[in-house]
């Protein structure tokens, strides 16, 4: 019997063994590869499919993100509000999402329910009409929503430091405006539907606790679409990266507004780089988490702002190095020097074993967190296959951020953490 008046040993997370639950592969008689993580107590399910249909393939700006967002408001058979209301009376949730190099549709659903809605799914991907009413009203909210959005200072950084960084041609540096949305034609969407989704290379992800007979679902409903593997030969395009050549910039976005939006950024290596996972251990002692250095100094101590953070920018190309605060106007420059002085210490003095040991604490504990059910699983899954990797960098990323020493951390701030590299963006 458990002695309750003793306390359990408290284990740091380091020491606990993670493993990647591993995924089940099938194939389509299309082709088209199938991920299934059968994981969980809950009847519930996870369909994910990905296309590669991201804004990278897109001739005319915000046709891909159309495309996609519009994908269930009408086919030949059923208008936006039947398909709607299919969705909704089996409990279930359909999404959508375009991102650079793809676009996703996902199904959430009780697992009891999934083969009264694959059928519909199948409706979308092979019939979807794009109607001119639906894409009136969808031009008229994402022009009104831009408006809004354009009078706020973190969004008008957001978008500006991506371009600047990558270039305002570049996928990853793109951003709308209100002529683009107005520029947008039905047949425009429609060809591009037919190329990327009708035709467009595909792959599946289900997770949860799966039903039986979920795979002949599959097969019954996709297996004989036109639809290809995304291992199939296309043409890529090329997009080279054009960073601005100015690197400080000041913009006044609101003349009545009480704070500023600062970026700090600097284009970095993609996860293919040997630097890559190291560096994630080195930005998190510098302003990955609530305990880092940045958040210590500029939010604890100076009061400067509620929070500041850094993060490696998940993009497939190359990534990017990024610090990412609000401000009040009047603390904005002396908060961008504090980053700098952060920056500066990490180069000249190595991290104490503490430090460092909170730091990699909170990187197993998200990984633990990370783990915790299905479709966590299957995001982490996707996350490595749609970046060319496999399941060996996960277990890489466990070794670095359990045995990367201060001195290696060090040289990586000397390498990455140099303030001319960097480009500096305030909007107030």
């Amino acid at each position: 019997m458990v002695n309750r008046t003793i306390a359990p040993v408290i284990k740091d997370a380091v020491e606990f063994e993670l493993t990647l639950p591993p995924y089940r592969q099938y194939t389509l008689s299309n082709g088209v590869e199938v991920f299934a993580i059968d994981l969980g107590n809950l009847d519930t399910l996870m369909i994910n499919w990905v296309f590669y249909a991201g804004n990278c393939y897109e001739e005319k700006n915000m046709v891909a993100a159309a495309a996609n967002s519009l994908i269930k408001n009408g086919t030949s058979k059923h208008n936006a509000f039947a398909i709607n209301e299919h969705f909704e009376y089996y409990g279930s949730y359909f999404n959508r999402a375009c991102n650079h190099e793809t676009a996703d549709i996902t199904l959430h659903c009780l697992s009891k329910h999934v083969s009264e809605l694959l059928p519909m799914v199948s409706e979308i991907l092979t019939d979807s009409m794009y109607p001119g009413e639906e894409l009136d009203i969808y031009k008229k909210n994402k022009q009104q929503h831009l408006q809004v959005s354009l009078k706020k200072s973190e969004f008008v950084a957001s978008r500006l430091i991506d371009a600047y960084l990558f270039g305002e041609e570049h996928p990853y540096g793109k951003y709308s405006s209100l002529e683009d949305y107005a520029a947008l034609e039905r047949t425009e969407l429609s060809n591009y539907y037919k190329k990327y989704y009708q035709h467009g290379r595909c792959l599946i992800f289900v997770a949860g606790k799966l039903p039986a007979g979920i795979l002949e679902e599959l097969e019954k409903n996709f297996g004989g679409l036109q639809l290809r593997s995304h291992r199939a030969e296309a043409e890529i395009p090329d997009h080279r990266i054009l960073p601005a050549a100015q690197k400080k910039y000041t913009l006044q976005n609101d003349p009545n507004g009480v704070q500023g939006s600062i970026r700090i950024a600097r284009n970095f290596p993609n996860r293919h780089h040997p630097d890559f996972q190291k560096m994630q251990v080195l930005n998190n002692v510098f302003g990955g988490f609530f305990g880092s250095r940045l958040m210590d100094n500029i939010r604890e101590d100076k009061g400067y702002t509620y929070g500041i953070y850094s993060y490696l920018v998940n993009s497939k190309q190359e990534s990017a190095l990024m610090i990412s605060t609000e401000a009040g106007k009047e603390v904005c420059a002396a908060t961008i020097e504090e980053v700098y002085k952060e920056m500066k210490l990490l180069r000249e003095e190595p991290i104490d074993d503490e430090e460092l040991q909170m730091a990699r604490n909170y990187m197993i504990g998200t990984l633990l967190g990370d783990l915790d059910g299905p479709f966590q699983v299957a995001a982490r899954w996707k996350n490595i296959l749609l970046n060319g990797l496999d399941e060996n960098y996960f277990y890489e990323g466990i070794r670095i951020a359990k045995t990367v020493s201060p001195e290696e951390l060090q040289a990586l701030a000397v390498k990455y953490l140099d303030p001319e590299a960097f480009f500096e963006l305030t909007v107030i």
